[in-house]
């Protein structure tokens, strides 16, 4: 190798220790899990985030990984444990903050769209590193955030009367035929339906007594997309009027057929006499509102989980109040669960149909379950 490449070299390693050193003194989370730095004087290795005193600079030797640094000698930190892989999540939190404003304010730029290596670059990790983090703080992808977000810009545009084609470019689709793919499964129609406010949409619905009092429950031909429970009909006819005022909404008056069979299964649920109530279900939500609502189905049937702990089940900690508002939005009552999720110390939460329809639901479940037990 010639002098030249050589001091190239070192001036490379040099420029890296002076990189690292500055995110050891600024206790960098951004770096985490790209080395981690070890105090000759004390035989500790740390991760550069670490809490602890800052050491003397002559004192520290860098390492690519925690065996590296185990091999020269050094042992692990107690405090930052560089053994573990994971970041604390108070500061995983704060890195993936970050990155969600930066996606908030980049979806909708077609000239530099929202990538792994652009939102790696901007926080200051690989593209790898930031995937894992992100989905591990989110539950969701960075890519799937994004597509909620321009969802969100989407329904804006349409519902303040912006044409289809200048909605979908200023919410950042590239094409529309993109668009139009997603669109049954995001929007629950199509973007010219949902700017019309479900005009050229077909939804049958019937109303029934229950239980509860009276049902309603109203479908289009892809699943039940809405299920309201209530003491009026005219009241539960306004509510899904309301919802979709430009659809074409009629009821269904057929005995036999139609909406009859998935009537009759949510009668039997409610009566106590069918545990598992798995319908198709077509609704209009954010990525972050599926991921609650799938977490509420996944609750037993008796059982009970608070905000907080469907919060921790989907990775989202303290998310709690957002939680609750996607809870309070579910749409279709009993089919997914909302009122099997009560305050932490146990006691009932409000309920969209009413807190004695929530008392009497859960009430209903557990006699059920101890009815089987001892059986």
């Amino acid at each position: 190798m010639s002098r030249q490449a050589n001091n190239n070299s070192r001036e490379m390693r040099r420029t890296e220790k002076e990189s690292r050193w500055r995110a050891v003194l600024a206790k960098d989370l951004s770096s985490d899990g790209t080395f981690v730095y070890a105090v000759r004087s004390t035989r500790i290795y740390c991760r550069p985030w670490c809490p602890s005193r800052r050491p003397r600079r002559q004192q520290v030797v860098f390492f690519s990984a925690p065996g590296d640094a185990e091999r020269a000698g050094f042992r692990p930190c107690r405090r930052c444990q560089p053994r573990n892989a994971a970041a604390p999540r108070h500061l995983q939190a704060a890195l993936i903050a970050r990155v969600c404003r930066y996606i908030e304010a980049n979806v909708n730029g077609l000239e530099s769209p929202v990538t792994l290596e652009a939102l790696g670059a901007e926080a200051g990790v690989s593209p790898h590193h930031l995937q894992r983090t992100f989905k591990g703080v989110m539950g969701i992808t960075p890519r799937q955030y994004a597509e909620a977000c321009r969802l969100g810009g989407l329904k804006l545009g349409l519902k303040g009367g912006k044409d289809v084609t200048s909605a979908l470019y200023e919410a950042g689709y590239s094409s529309s035929s993109r668009l139009y793919e997603r669109a049954p499964s995001e929007l629950g129609m199509t973007p010219a339906t949902y700017r019309r406010g479900g005009r050229g949409m077909r939804i049958a619905y019937t109303i029934v007594e229950s239980s509860l009092g009276r049902l309603l429950v109203a479908a289009t031909e892809r699943g039940v997309s809405a299920v309201s429970l209530g003491d009026s009909d005219a009241y539960l006819e306004a509510s899904l009027r309301a919802e979709y005022p430009n659809a074409e909404i009629q009821r269904d008056r057929r005995p036999q057929g139609g909406l009859s069979d998935w009537v009759s299964r949510i009668l039997s649920h409610l009566a106590g006499e069918r545990p598992s109530l798995d319908l198709p279900v077509d609704l209009q939500a954010t990525a972050f509102q599926w991921r609650v609502w799938k977490e509420l189905r996944a609750i037993p049937y008796g059982a009970t989980r608070s905000y907080s702990q469907v919060a921790r089940a989907i990775g989202r900690p303290t998310a709690v109040r957002a939680v609750a508002r996607a809870v309070a939005t579910n749409p279709v009552a009993v089919v997914i669960p909302c009122h099997r999720v009560v305050h932490q110390d146990g006691s009932l939460s409000g309920y969209r149909w009413g807190p004695e329809r929530k008392r009497v639901l859960l009430a209903k479940e557990r006699v059920a379950v101890e009815g089987k037990k001892s059986d």
